[in-house]
């Protein structure tokens, strides 16, 4: 599902290299498609993120107006004194009020009032406070946990999205399948601004979700099977780095757009001036391939020869035949075989580790204790070098020492925060920062490791296997955020030790940096020594210069 376009290799796949070789590996029609695969990617965060902004902790009490019946010409102080019950600190209680009595005010004042009850009658907001989604469907006391409901609600629809759309994009196409998430993602972001009802607006929320993850299976899909082999990682790395982009967009559009309603427009409507994209986006040719539409395919290599300023010689053109099919795995499979079961197991908890602290830190901007929208720029700005220091890291260590020392680190800071004192905000956001740099980048390894992992057979079930456990962990995410009221640091504890755990795992994965991809599940990844491996990444580095 996710990462099918990593996935998606046959017995005949060098044959095919041969016309992406003749065309042009990365040539400019490559790279206008990678861009035009990427812009819809800077609205991506908004929609997964863009709530923690809309629901913003405001002063609020209960709503006493009834007093107001026998006292009108009570100040708001003297109705408040009356009517709100004080906590130890000595402030208004925010979830209970006294109960209404049939007194007159001489008997309430002379008497006072004991016997308290919840907020009946809805609360009161500050006046000048723009319209959030807090106070407009009363997100607080016990309403409160709707907000991390909602979000898991998102994750569910992230989750079905990957089910839905990877099912489809193999059966339709890459490109039919991408243009109806951006479509769906435009039309339910845009009514999100519409919804009279909170249940409704989390409805909505799980359908743009779905939306969501059918533009980043797609995306990930032709931007891939586009490219030469050696130029995978780096597109897909360039992908990534606009949705870090569009987290510091969100910042910015989150800072000065305070009303809810506008923008969740703001944040969404964009994606209609992509319509355009019926025009310039082609379909995968290897996808046409596979399903025996060799003319459509010569035609979209054809084109893509010409714009890289390349000619295809003819005698190739006539070599290219449908793909010889294979016997495609099953997901037992994965479990049969020792070496994959080891490797399935230990990708599928990477994962989840992946999805938990890079959403637990996402997630929780605004508990860290300093302004939000600042927080959300710079963990925005540190996705940017999380993101392109993945094409030297996997080259330099490795995959499996990468990827085990970012998913460690990642959950240490994690770790360490829940022993920071709550009132050090700089030090907690500064941990927080190196976190989400090490998940961000823990992340991106966890895509290219998985489709080198698993053989071509099954790599594609595989890979989506490892997204599912990612989806299933996102939904969990803002649930484990419940249990702050337990203990502030629960969430941050179980965010930190889950990774740290993981990334222990990841050492008993073979490495597969320079390694041939396997095809068939009857043997292992072979094992490269240090001196190959720090030959072979010297080569690719000096390849890439």
């Amino acid at each position: 599902m996710m990462c099918s376009g990593l996935a998606t290799e046959t017995v005949t796949m060098t044959e095919f290299g041969d016309f992406i070789s003749a065309v042009g590996k990365f040539g400019l029609y490559q790279k206008l498609l990678v861009l035009f695969l990427s812009l819809p990617l800077l609205l991506n965060p908004f929609q997964m993120i863009g709530q923690v902004f809309m629901v913003v902790d405001v002063p609020h009490h209960c709503n006493t107006s009834w007093i107001r019946a026998v006292g009108p010409n009570l100040t708001e102080e003297e109705q408040l004194n009356l009517t709100l019950p004080r906590d130890a600190d000595g402030a208004y209680e925010q979830c209970s009020m006294y109960s209404p009595v049939d007194w007159d005010l001489d008997s309430i004042v002379a008497y006072g009032l004991n016997a308290t009850e919840k907020c009946n009658n809805g609360w009161v907001y500050p006046a000048a406070q723009p319209p959030s989604l807090l106070t407009e469907f009363d997100l607080v006391c016990d309403r409160k946990d709707l907000t991390d409901i909602s979000q898991s609600v998102y994750m569910v629809g992230l989750l079905l999205g990957s089910i839905i759309f990877g099912t489809l994009s193999d059966r339709i196409g890459r490109r039919p399948v991408f243009l109806i998430s951006i479509l769906l993602q435009g039309l339910f972001g845009v009514g999100l601004a519409f919804v009279p009802d909170f249940y409704v607006y989390m409805a909505f929320r799980c359908v743009t979700g779905a939306s969501v993850s059918g533009i980043l299976i797609t995306d990930l899909s032709l931007a891939t099977e586009w490219v030469g082999a050696s130029y995978r990682t780096k597109a897909v790395v360039i992908s990534h780095c606009f949705a870090a982009i569009g987290q510091m967009l969100l910042a910015g559009l989150s800072y000065g757009i305070r009303n809810w309603r506008l923008l969740e427009i703001a944040g969404s409507a964009p994606m209609f001036a992509l319509f355009f994209y019926i025009w310039v986006i082609p379909e995968s040719a290897r996808w046409l391939v596979t399903k025996g539409r060799i003319e459509e395919a010569k035609k979209v290599l054809q084109k893509a020869a010409s714009i890289n300023k390349r000619t295809i010689p003819p005698g190739l053109l006539e070599q290219l035949k449908p793909e010889t099919k294979t016997k495609p795995g099953s997901v037992l499979d994965l479990f049969r075989k020792k070496h994959l079961r080891k490797v399935t197991l230990i990708m599928l908890c990477t994962w989840f580790a992946d999805s938990l602290v890079y959403y637990g830190l996402s997630l929780n901007v605004t508990s860290f204790g300093l302004d939000i929208y600042m927080t959300q720029l710079v963990f925005g700005i540190v996705e940017l070098p999380g993101r392109l220091s993945c094409i030297f890291l996997l080259q330099w260590f490795g995959r499996k020492k990468s990827q085990a020392v970012l998913l460690l680190l990642s959950g240490l800071m994690c770790l360490i925060i829940t022993a920071i004192p709550e009132d050090q905000h700089v030090v907690i956001t500064v941990l927080a920062t190196i976190g989400k740099f090490m998940a961000t980048a823990s992340f991106s390894t966890s895509y290219v490791y998985s489709a080198e992992l698993f053989p071509t057979v099954i790599r594609q079930t595989g890979v989506g296997l490892c997204s599912m456990s990612a989806r299933v962990s996102g939904i969990v995410t803002p649930l484990i955020g419940l249990l702050t009221q337990y203990h502030r640091a629960i969430p941050m504890a179980i965010f930190g030790s889950v990774p740290v755990v993981m990334g222990l795992l990841c050492f008993l994965l073979p490495e597969t940096c320079g390694v041939d991809l396997a095809d068939n599940t009857g043997a292992a990844t072979t094992q490269l020594s240090s001196s190959t491996l720090e030959n072979l990444s010297k080569r690719d580095t000096a390849s890439m210069e």
